[in-house]
């Protein structure tokens, strides 16, 4: 039985992608979706197209490699924010500042867990958040772990740029800052990205030694309560390090 469609482009091409899970033949998308045989052919071309699909010998039509990544990035990511959970509360319960993990995706990296800190504040951020990677302590720790050339391609293909006066907005400054951030195993964002707020952020790794992300404490600078980075980059690292090996990180 076809399920209701609405009649705006967006969600049939969602009916037809949805369909694609549990069928094959274009005959049976359109008695799952409802929809016309050429509306549904016209939305299987695009998808064709773009790499979402692939049609196969038979005529029928297949997740293609664009969809597979796609899927596979989502589970990767939740997979590691489910791992990394234990390691994330233990983290703020000591710290007492907000806990994020973030992944690296392209040239940002994404807040994929979030652990409030027991603050009268809050932080602004959320899970599903990018973040740039030149001015944030997640996006730091991770960038001084990659090759100076691929931080340099990365540089010009995402040029840094002044989010607060505090930005390190110059590459070669940048990549010099960041040979500090690799010879001490953790990164400070001192009001770089936002005004008011202080971040300390290590980088985590993968069963492949591969940087995947980050894990940072933030809290604001005005909290005369708060940890200095000196005091929470080595626990901050720790963490990092543990995470890493609950991703499969060699030891």
């Amino acid at each position: 039985m076809a399920r209701p469609v609405g009649s705006n482009s967006v969600e049939k091409t969602l009916a037809v992608l949805d369909a694609l899970g549990d069928h094959e033949r274009i005959a049976d998308i359109v008695v799952a979706t409802g929809l016309h045989k050429s509306t549904v052919h016209r939305i299987l071309q695009d998808f064709a197209r773009l790499g979402f699909v692939r049609v196969t010998e038979r005529g029928t039509y297949e997740g293609g490699p664009r969809i597979l990544r796609l899927a596979g990035r989502v589970l990767a990511r939740t997979d590691a924010a489910e791992r990394a959970a234990p390691e994330l509360h233990a983290l703020q319960e000591r710290c007492g500042g907000t806990v994020h993990f973030a992944v690296l995706d392209g040239d940002e990296a994404v807040y994929v867990a979030k652990v409030e800190g027991n603050k009268p504040y809050r932080m602004a951020s959320r899970i599903g958040m990018a973040v740039p990677l030149h001015c944030t302590a997640i996006g730091k720790a991770a960038l001084a772990e990659l090759p100076e050339d691929e931080v340099r391609a990365l540089l010009r293909r995402a040029p840094p740029h002044a989010r607060t006066p505090a930005t390190i907005a110059d590459p070669d400054r940048l990549v010099e800052h960041l040979r500090t951030v690799r010879a001490r195993g953790w990164a400070v964002d001192e009001e770089e990205n936002e005004a008011g707020v202080r971040c300390v952020g290590a980088a985590v790794a993968d069963h492949t030694r591969r940087v995947i992300g980050a894990v940072s404490v933030s809290q604001l600078v005005a909290d005369v309560a708060g940890r200095a980075p000196d005091e929470l980059g080595p626990e901050v690292a720790a963490t990092a390090r543990a995470i890493s090996r609950l991703l499969g990180a060699p030891g």
